[in-house]
């Protein structure tokens, strides 16, 4: 898909995007569209498909660059920043979700129990986000970047991850003995694995839930290390499960976020195709670029942005 250059087509482009949010939220746009305020931020489109080729490429959370842009360069209010952001990750991991389902590589046994507890956490905590003070939750948003910057500095990239490091003794009793699971990818690999202990897993995917839906990040970061780390699952079947996992669980986040307030239409009637795009151009030109580099170059990036969010709200 080539990105669209005409004003005419920015403005379809953003049309459809708003339809698509109707979808969504099960309303219509409001009859008094703000026109205006809409084709003023057309800057938004060109942004958002730099967002998704970069979170796309890197295998990072998109709502991790949404909320704080959203919030520091649009200037909404934290809760419609981290709603818009929410639900422009939806749509802006489409292809990721549909490419791995289509080669099979899912564990849809472990993503059935982990969204047990992630998609009941996320509700909660999207309809917190929209009653806890926007101080605090700024506050609770740069601390959380930070915590996250942390983890993709200090951490490898999912797919060099050794599965099962780090496990320790009680963790590998508690994990063998309950059988095996195998996946059959579409082009002919197969994995074999034992099947993990449940109950951590999903608590840890409902403090995950939760956190995304209160900041629209952590959720993936969560999940996927813990399936490779404690799980033992290979780093290929793990990211998959994590992002189908996510894909489920931000919808329903998302649907909340859009019936406790009024979307910001005039601008996720831009980030919405804008991701779209972008996503298509992540998708290719991630395989040509180095995930350890792009993972540590990102996790200052938000550590920065953190502190910025912090320090604006505790020193000025």
């Amino acid at each position: 898909m080539e990105v669209p250059v005409s004003g005419n087509r920015f403005v379809a482009l953003g049309v459809a995007g708003a339809g698509a949010m109707a979808v969504i939220s099960g309303q219509l746009p409001p009859t008094g569209f703000p026109v205006d305020q809409f084709l003023a931020h057309w800057w938004v489109f060109p942004t958002s498909i730099v967002f998704a080729t970069v979170a796309l490429s890197s295998g990072v959370s998109g709502a991790l660059f949404f909320s704080p842009f959203f919030m520091l360069v649009v200037g909404l209010t934290p809760s419609q920043a981290i709603g818009a952001g929410l639900l422009t990750e939806v749509f802006g991991m489409g292809n990721g979700l549909r490419s791995y389902v289509k080669q099979r590589v899912v564990d849809f046994q472990t993503a059935k129990y982990l969204l047990a507890g992630s998609v009941p956490a996320i509700v909660v905590g999207a309809f917190a986000a929209h009653y806890v003070d926007p101080t605090i939750l700024k506050i609770i948003f740069g601390a959380g970047l930070l915590l996250l910057g942390g983890f993709l500095v200090y951490y490898e990239a999912p797919e060099n991850c050794e599965p099962g490091e780090c496990e320790g003794e009680y963790l590998k009793k508690k994990n063998s003995g309950r059988g095996s699971t195998t996946i059959e990818s579409a082009d002919g690999e197969t994995f074999t694995y034992d099947t993990c202990w449940r109950a951590p897993g999903v608590a840890l995917s409902t403090i995950g839930g939760f956190i995304t839906g209160l900041i629209s990040a952590g959720l993936p970061e969560i999940v996927t290390t813990q399936l490779i780390v404690r799980c033992r699952i290979p780093p290929r079947v793990a990211v998959a499960t994590s992002v189908f996992v996510l894909g489920v669980t931000a919808v329903a986040g998302a649907v909340v976020h859009a019936l406790t307030a009024t979307p910001v239409w005039y601008v996720v009637a831009w980030s919405i195709p804008g991701v779209l795009v972008g996503g298509t151009i992540g998708t290719r030109v991630g395989k040509y670029l180095p995930s350890e580099l792009m993972e540590t170059g990102l996790g200052v990036v938000f550590g920065i942005v953190g502190t910025i969010v912090l320090g604006l709200e505790l020193l000025v």
